[in-house]
């Protein structure tokens, strides 16, 4: 998936931890062989080829992950759309200057970009694509999938009694840890991401962060994120960075992501409108804006 995995498991024994941390590799690899955009032998890339031709067929499993994306679309007013990828490799994120494309490629672009026309049939278990030219890609959503799969597997495992699965970022808990409060979590400081702004202590619960410290690209001084905007195709500013604490890592990814589309005001308002989940802002003016009930440790 482009990204580091980090998997910690809290065991019986060494061996039992250590096998807990191989099933975690290899439940996190069978899904990067599913949703992965970039091999062309997975079924997202099979959906991609047939774009405005045909339905595809697909396993339950993508099939329902596809439809949650779009429950999420719905719920973000389209800030959240898989179909963003059909903006293809149009941005270079590579921290250096470069220019911005013209109106009328972005245009030509955007107009890909609909997850309404992502057609599901629950009786084939098919997915068709409206438009020729679309495509669909899980960078919004597809590391918090596989911390939830990886933790799934292995909190089932006999022996094990915690664990924590960190997806660059997207990361959740659960169980035993040999710290006392649960699992402490750092909130990185977007200006200097070796420090950190605080921490939160969590127990059964996810904690995603997307900031723009990574993957960015400056036109004119002004810093654009590695977040493309699906209603503008321009990547997004105004945020560094924004941090969903939420029971499910899946849902606390996809909303980073569409936070940093709605900007810090609606994005807030949105998440104070949902049970269970918190979140927590830093704009690009260092300005720190947190949900109602959220709790952040300062240092």
């Amino acid at each position: 998936m482009g990204s580091r995995f980090e998997i910690t498991a809290v065991a019986d024994s060494k061996e039992i931890a250590q096998d807990a941390v191989l099933a975690s590799i290899q439940e996190i690899e069978r899904i990067e062989a599913l949703i992965s955009s970039w091999q062309e032998d997975s079924q997202t890339s099979g959906i991609n080829r047939q774009a405005g031709i045909r339905a595809v067929r697909v396993d339950k499993e993508l099939f329902q992950l596809i439809e949650r994306s779009k429950k999420i679309s719905n719920l973000t007013q389209g800030a959240f759309d898989i179909s963003f990828a059909s903006m293809g490799r149009l941005y270079t994120f590579d921290r250096e200057e470069h220019p911005l494309p013209s109106s009328a490629e972005l245009e030509q672009r955007i107009s890909k970009i609909n997850w309404q026309d992502i057609l599901l049939n629950h009786e084939e278990m098919s997915v068709f694509l409206k438009q020729k030219g679309m495509k669909i890609g899980f960078g919004g959503i597809g590391k918090g999938y596989a911390a939830n799969k990886a933790k799934e597997l292995i909190q089932n495992m006999p022996g094990v009694h915690g664990g924590l699965i960190n997806a660059s970022g997207d990361l959740i808990a659960f169980g035993e840890t040999n710290k006392k409060g649960g699992w402490p979590i750092q909130v990185a400081d977007p200006k200097d991401k070796l420090k950190s702004i605080g921490w939160l202590e969590i127990e059964n619960m996810s904690v995603v962060t997307s900031g723009d410290y990574e993957k960015f690209f400056t036109n004119n001084n002004l810093r654009y994120a590695h977040i493309i905007n699906p209603k503008t195709g321009l990547p997004s500013t105004g945020i560094k960075s924004v941090t969903v604490i939420c029971p499910d890592a899946e849902i606390g990814d996809a909303l980073a992501t569409s936070i940093f589309i709605l900007g810090k005001t609606e994005g807030i308002q949105l998440v104070n409108t949902l049970k269970n989940i918190e979140a927590l802002i830093i704009t690009d003016q260092d300005e720190i804006v947190t949900s109602r009930h959220l709790i952040l440790n300062r240092y």
